[in-house]
C-alpha cells in the first residue's frame, strides 16, 4: 500500500471533514471519524477522484469499508 497516497488521502480527509489533527490509517472506518456521514462521503469520494484523475462506479463506493479499500481501489484505477 502506498504511503504517497495514503499521505494525499489523510490530507483530502483532513480538509473534507476540517480536522486538521485528522490521524488516518488503513483500518479507518465512517465510524471513526465523527463528521463522516452520507453528504461529507460524496464531498470525499468527489475530492478523491479530483486529485487522482479517476472515477468510482456506485458498486465500487459502496463496496469501501475502509480507508486500505479506498487505497487499493485508487491503486487499481491508477494500475499500481
Amino acid at each position: 500500500m502506498s504511503d504517497d497516497i495514503l499521505s494525499r488521502v489523510q490530507s483530502i480527509m483532513a480538509d473534507t471533514f476540517d480536522d486538521d489533527d485528522l490521524t488516518v490509517t488503513a483500518d479507518t472506518t465512517a465510524a471513526d471519524v465523527e463528521d463522516w456521514d452520507s453528504l461529507s462521503h460524496i464531498r470525499l469520494v468527489v475530492a478523491i477522484e479530483r486529485e487522482f484523475g479517476i472515477k468510482f462506479s456506485n458498486a465500487e463506493i459502496e463496496g469501501l469499508q475502509n480507508v486500505g479499500d479506498l487505497i487499493r481501489a485508487i491503486e487499481a484505477k491508477q494500475g499500481v
